[in-house]
């Protein structure tokens, strides 16, 4: 082996690597638009369905139905922020403007009262709250200003809106935009393979989103009965909230319970806490352990069983590895991508053994 070949070889190995680098600055650089993307993407997945629907029962030609499709989509998103703004505006009212006095001693109210029912409080631990100044210390001040910058998030919000509802149209109007895209890296005698990955994928990913819709939208019903019946202000709202945290798998219904739990004793400030504050949050959270019942053993069950046909432990696991891998964004991309990644392997390595093994179902 000469130096020169040494000295390319060297040469060869710098440039994959410079090239590497620049690919992944690239793709860091413009991750807002691969956000969008992905966005428009499972957006174009849960609108499938309808536009299919539109076309082959009621006759729409494919730009009419995704337009109808498109309509639909942006009357939910606008019913969303319509549930929302007059919470954030009697927010604004009521925190920022500015009754954080009042609050404040609310919650060392409340904090006073659930120490005394349980008998935690004692002379000690009085004068040890007062020579601490806790709840002087406490800064509630923080509020008004998240609800401040709150507004400077909603421009770029509406941009990210605009882009990804313009992305999702085309994705559903050519249908085979993103297909054609894919095909230009895979060589011509892998097309044919390719194109029957992603129809299955596209089949399971669209029926396992629309899954997921309903079991939001079951979690939401329950919790917002609960609410209803107990009088908890914005109950709407805390509902919507709550269930949509339940898709992040695990921790989501955790942090859910903690909001609602929350929410439920911040409504009745200045309430007597024995006999309102705590027979009310008691109930609830009888409510919302009633609606986790429904989730874990019908709702999910369900659509796991019946969209990405995979068995539960096979879920869990990889739920857990893509919360290690990735946090909190790779637990909830975890079984779409599971699935889409088992569809591939069984088309392209379907005599293997573990391939065989974990594709029976598909």
């Amino acid at each position: 082996m000469t130096s020169k070949t040494i000295a390319d070889g060297i040469l060869r190995a710098i440039a994959i690597l410079v090239g590497i680098f620049m690919i992944l600055l690239f793709l860091y650089k413009i991750q807002s638009v691969l956000a969008y993307m992905a966005i428009a993407l499972v957006a174009s997945l849960l609108g499938r369905p309808i536009v299919l629907f539109l076309r082959k029962r009621l006759k729409f030609n494919n730009t009419l139905a995704v337009i109808v499709t498109m309509l639909l989509l942006i009357g939910v998103i606008a019913g969303i922020i319509a549930l929302f703004i007059p919470l954030l505006i009697a927010q604004g009212q009521n925190l920022s403007l500015l009754d954080i006095d009042a609050l404040q001693a609310n919650v060392e109210h409340i904090y006073r009262q659930v120490t005394e029912y349980f008998g935690l409080s004692s002379n000690e631990i009085e004068q040890g709250l007062k020579e601490s100044k806790i709840f002087t210390n406490l800064d509630f001040g923080f509020i008004p200003n998240f609800l401040n910058s709150f507004v400077g998030v909603l421009g770029s919000f509406g941009i990210g809106l605009f882009s990804v509802l313009f992305i999702a149209f085309f994705f559903l109007k050519d249908s085979k935009l993103f297909e054609e895209g894919l095909l230009i890296f895979i060589p011509e005698n892998k097309e044919s393979r390719l194109k029957k990955s992603l129809d299955t994928i596209k089949d399971l990913l669209s029926r396992y989103f629309v899954g997921l819709v309903f079991q939001i939208l079951i979690l939401f019903v329950i919790y917002s009965i609960v609410l209803f019946i107990f009088g908890i202000e914005n109950a709407i709202v805390i509902a919507f909230l709550c269930a949509l945290l339940n898709l992040i798998p695990y921790v989501g219904p955790i942090i859910g319970g903690a909001l609602m739990l929350t929410l439920t004793m911040t409504s009745n400030l200045g309430a007597d806490f024995s006999t309102v504050i705590l027979p009310k949050t008691i109930y609830v959270m009888i409510g919302f352990i009633i609606g986790q019942l429904v989730d874990n053993f019908f709702s999910q069950p369900y659509i796991f069983s019946n969209s990405v046909k995979s068995h539960p432990l096979e879920i869990f696991l990889v739920i857990i590895i893509g919360g290690l891998l990735f946090g909190i964004t790779g637990m909830i991309i975890a079984v779409p991508g599971y699935t889409a990644i088992k569809v591939i392997l069984k088309e392209f390595l379907a005599e293997n053994k573990i391939v065989k093994s974990l594709t029976k179902n598909l």
